[in-house]
């Protein structure tokens, strides 16, 4: 593959010139403008993030990961007859998940045909990222009226969205190993999934506080009430990173379809078997009990959190959107966490349990405007 590109390169170049300039063409020449352009194409690009996380999710919950057992780099067409769609299939019939899983409850060509698709719209979406941040970036790196700090960035974003697509595949491949003295059914690493789970969230957050910073520059004052409120948001946003990050161990394991009762571990508040595994520090990242404990007690922690800051927040002057930010925290940290009950007590059907790790980014997100709006360095990044 990489020859017959190598091949093309040359007659393709001029076509890519081209189109270069006609890109650079395209960009505002008043500085106001290239300002508001940039900082909602960084927008845009946080949207395609938050799509393909909810999109990530539900291949998830539906065992839809590992439908496709090859990958490439750019990506391949779906299967368009029968016959390509029957060698699809046969790929998956030799897959693990299949031997040792589906192959007891039985699979149709269509029901394949859905989570196959599930996996490549999934795969495709991430690829629509790198195209829509890496071909931008690479016009706006020319340009003297972004300044350093921003290149820098960029090149940060680009560099992510890459890895992300690679650890992505790194992440299936290990539910694709044949593993014949596991008593488990066959599923991707946790620690995999927790990976790319976490990555995705970091290039979301990045981006979307670069984004802040272009279209809305901070309003925090130089109280210090201020900044050690300031100080908690960017607690509370690391602590919501965390529950986040705990709640990737819980869906790698299904760790939400044990103890599906609350408050309590069916009739007790601590479950006899939280640390029955050994050694010790496995528990935290292989028990299906002890997973699901931890998260509780994250998201228990976190809500702590959000309501010790908003009280704290209250006989405070503080600037508007920070406010509003406070309140929208609030808010959603209470909806989350009925959010991760009723996912719980209903057995985790899909819908719910996607709702509720998505409501994980706005949780993150509303944090992260908060600790914006807070600040009181503006940061200059495009001239």
């Amino acid at each position: 593959m990489l020859r017959c590109l190598c091949s093309r390169l040359p007659t393709r170049l001029p076509t890519l010139q081209t189109t270069f300039k006609r890109t650079l063409s395209l960009i505002p020449k008043e500085p106001e403008r290239r300002r508001r352009l940039v900082g909602y194409w960084l927008l845009g690009c946080c949207g395609l993030v938050a799509t393909t996380v909810s999109v990530g999710g539900i291949t998830r919950l539906t065992e839809s990961g590992l439908s496709m057992t090859d990958w490439k780099f750019a990506g391949r067409r779906a299967p368009g007859t029968q016959a390509e769609w029957e060698i699809e299939f046969d790929k998956y019939k030799a897959s693990p998940q299949w031997i040792y899983q589906v192959s007891h409850s039985g699979m149709t060509l269509e029901q394949f045909k859905f989570i196959w698709y599930m996996e490549w719209g999934h795969r495709h979406l991430g690829r629509v990222i790198g195209l829509c941040l890496v071909l931008p970036t690479t016009a706006l790196l020319t340009r003297p009226w972004v300044t350093p700090a921003l290149k820098k960035r960029l090149v940060g974003f680009s560099a992510l969205v890459v890895c992300q697509g690679l650890l992505g595949w790194y992440m299936v491949k290990s539910g694709l190993e044949d593993k014949p003295e596991s008593t488990d059914i066959p599923r991707v690493s946790q620690y995999r999934l927790a990976s790319h789970l976490g990555s995705a969230f970091i290039l979301y957050l990045s981006m979307f506080k670069t984004s802040l910073d272009i279209l809305l520059p901070a309003q925090g004052g130089a109280s210090p009430a201020l900044s050690r409120l300031r100080g908690w948001s960017g607690g509370v946003a690391g602590l919501a990173f965390l529950t986040a990050l705990s709640g990737a161990f819980v869906a790698g394991l299904d760790a939400g379809l044990v103890y599906n009762s609350y408050p309590k571990f069916a009739d007790r508040w601590i479950p006899s078997d939280l640390l029955s595994f050994s050694p010790t520090w496995s528990n935290f990242f292989e028990n299906t009990t002890t997973v699901q404990f931890d998260h509780r007690l994250f998201g228990h922690t976190l809500l702590l959190g959000i309501c010790g800051i908003w009280l704290a927040s209250q006989p405070l002057v503080m600037p508007g959107r920070a406010r509003l930010a406070c309140n929208a925290l609030m808010a959603m940290g209470w909806v989350q966490v009925g959010l991760g009950v009723s996912t719980l007590l209903l057995h985790v059907p899909t819908w719910l349990a996607a709702t509720h790790q998505q409501g994980s980014l706005v949780l993150l997100t509303l944090a992260t405007w908060m600790y914006h709006e807070l600040g009181k360095k503006k940061v200059k990044l495009v001239k």
